[in-house]
């Protein structure tokens, strides 16, 4: 591992000083009494120690439940009620205060592991750790409100990792740049694809991200060869720093997920670094992910949309219709369902929405196993590749009619000189809500009138598909996890 010291250097940990460290991470988990299946909380961004302690956790046997250092108060008491966590782990440097009394502290660096307030003490009543014991638990929003805790178990995180390892993507001389926060599943994917190549790990500070030029300073001074992350974390350097991204001539790799790269972005990250391996990584948490699918170098000028391929050896994407049937037919848009041996276990304390996820094999629905119904859709192309179309439930009515937002964002993003795009239903007091549209153009774009927005967008799409309101940007904000953040643009105009 290479990481940041906080004051301008790098810091080098080997894989035999990770594995001492996850030895006296774990024989210090077990001192306290923790039993197997207990649950931890790991408050902190990536770090070496991070990472021991949470392979440490399991280890132990213990599962660990990933959370930031910018997680409010109220959403992290949430997550603690819910899962009734044995002990609460900081880093040194960590500000959290108020953590229940029932609930053990410590803070763990690099002189072990301190105990504040021990753990409750427990009667053990387990030996052995199992591989379908949860390994992890991740925290997304929920449809209620309540934060939805997705369990991955041992057997499923590893058969992920044997899957993903597959496809090749890196190798042992290279330096992983892990960009995703810890509390995000897809920094543990960069982790499990690093530590399982025999890679390098490279996370790069949290500070640092917002700031293309430091971003790219860190890149080169850690000789990263390879990035991970969402696409929003490119848009400021394509945008700014065109050239530095040019000189990074060690960088060979970049693996996206999470969310549509948009194309016009995409061609100027290929020009910068025209040999770099471009690969969409598609999938959800409750899986990990499904797939890994490299981009065309270069991208055919006539290409509309990126494919998400097929699933990673040993899984399989299915697309059916309403009716659970099949589709076979090129073009027909269906609901992506998954089998594969890396579906998560379940909802943490919600049978409901557990057995919404895992459904009955459509094609065997007598033979007892699950699948997971991902929420998502997709069409096959003309070899049986898949191509992602959005969520199911992203699907909004203007005026009575469907509207795939999706659709629009890519329509306006064909406009010359618009580099990304959001769309989503705007409210308005006492009338009926608009379609919207916010925009951002390239830095040496000619000025833009949302005039002209419309009437390009009126050529291929029908009125009620046409943004009634749209507004030029400077950014899109962007949620923790680097996704856009629409609660915050539909605020701004409130």
């Amino acid at each position: 591992m290479v990481e940041s010291d906080g004051v301008g250097g790098l810091v080098t940990t080997t894989y035999r000083e990770l594995a001492d460290r996850v030895e006296r991470y774990a024989a210090a988990l077990l001192d306290l009494g923790l039993d197997i299946g207990d649950r931890v909380i790991l408050e902190s961004d990536t770090s070496g120690h991070a990472i021991a302690l949470l392979l440490a956790c399991s280890k132990a046997g213990v599962a660990f439940i990933p959370v930031s250092p910018e997680t409010p108060d109220k959403r992290l008491h949430s997550i603690i009620s819910t899962t009734a966590p044995a002990l609460h782990l900081q880093s040194p440097t960590g500000a959290r205060q108020g953590i229940p009394a029932e609930v053990g502290t410590a803070r763990f660096g690099p002189n072990g592991l301190a105990v504040e307030r021990p753990p409750v003490a427990r009667v053990r009543h387990r030996r052995e750790a199992s591989a379908t014991d949860p390994a992890y638990m991740i925290f997304t929003s929920g449809t209620t409100g309540r934060p939805k805790g997705v369990v991955m178990s041992h057997r499923g995180v590893v058969a992920f990792y044997r899957g993903m390892l597959a496809a090749g993507i890196v190798g042992t001389e290279d330096r992983v740049a892990t960009t995703s926060p810890l509390q995000f599943d897809f920094s543990l994917l960069d982790i499990g694809l690093a530590l399982g190549s025999g890679a390098t790990v490279v996370p790069v500070p949290r500070a640092a991200l917002p700031w293309p030029r430091r971003f790219l300073a860190f890149l080169n001074e850690a000789e990263v060869t390879q990035v991970n992350g969402v696409p929003s974390i490119w848009r400021g350097v394509l945008r700014h720093e065109l050239a530095g991204l040019a000189e990074l001539e060690k960088l060979r790799g970049v693996l996206f997920c999470g969310e549509d790269f948009p194309l016009p972005e995409l061609r100027l990250l290929q020009r910068a670094r025209p040999n770099a391996r471009l690969v969409n990584c598609y999938g959800a948490t409750e899986s990990m992910a499904a797939s890994f699918t490299d981009v065309p170098n270069p991208l055919p000028d006539e290409l509309e949309k990126l494919s998400i391929g097929f699933a990673y050896p040993g899984a399989e994407m299915t697309i059916v219709d309403e009716d659970l049937v099949p589709i076979t037919e090129p073009g027909v848009v269906g609901h992506i369902h998954l089998r594969a041996p890396s579906l998560f276990t379940g909802y943490w304390d919600d049978p409901e929405a557990t057995r919404a996820a895992q459904v009955p094999d459509p094609l065997n629905p007598k033979s007892g196993q699950l699948v997971l119904r991902t929420g998502d859709l997709a069409y096959q192309g003309a070899d049986g590749e898949l191509y992602f179309c959005g969520r199911a439930d992203n699907q909004v009515q203007i005026r009575g009619n469907r509207v795939e937002l999706g659709e629009v964002e890519r329509r306006i993003l064909e406009f010359p000189g618009i580099t990304a795009a959001a769309a989503l239903v705007l409210p308005r007091a006492d009338k009926e809500p608009v379609l919207g549209a916010f925009v951002v153009t390239a830095k040496d774009a000619q000025q833009i009138s949302e005039n002209e927005i419309r009437a390009f967008c009126k050529e291929t799409l029908p009125a009620y598909m046409t943004p009634h309101e749209l507004r030029v940007v400077d950014s899109l904000p962007v949620t923790p996890n680097g996704k856009i953040d629409r609660k915050v643009l539909a605020a701004s105009v409130a």
